[in-house]
C-alpha cells in the first residue's frame, strides 16, 4: 500500500486503548492529550477498566480521526507520555 493510501476513511470514530498506572490523574492526563488532537473529544465517553490486581488502568478513547497525520501525532504523544505503558 502506498503511503498516501489508508484503510481508514476520514473522518471516522477511532478507538484507542491506553494502559497506565491506576493512579489519580492518569485518566485526566490522557484526556488532555486527546483534546490536543481532537478538540471535540468528549471526556465523558472514556471507558475505564482496572486490571485484575487494580495496579493498572485501561482506557478506551474514541476520537474523531480526521487524517493519518492526526492519528500519527496522537499515537506519538501518547506513547511518549511518561505515565503510559501501552497504546493500542
Amino acid at each position: 500500500m502506498t503511503p498516501d493510501r489508508s484503510l481508514i476513511e476520514y473522518p471516522s470514530a477511532f478507538p484507542i486503548k491506553v494502559m497506565g498506572p491506576n493512579v489519580d490523574g492518569f485518566a485526566a492526563a490522557i484526556v488532555e492529550v486527546a483534546l490536543q488532537f481532537d478538540p471535540g473529544f468528549d471526556p465523558a465517553t472514556v471507558e475505564m477498566r482496572p486490571s485484575r490486581s487494580a495496579n493498572y488502568l485501561g482506557l478506551t478513547l474514541t476520537v474523531t480521526a480526521t487524517s493519518r497525520e492526526q492519528l500519527d501525532g496522537l499515537y506519538r504523544a501518547l506513547t511518549s507520555h511518561p505515565m503510559v505503558k501501552v497504546v493500542l
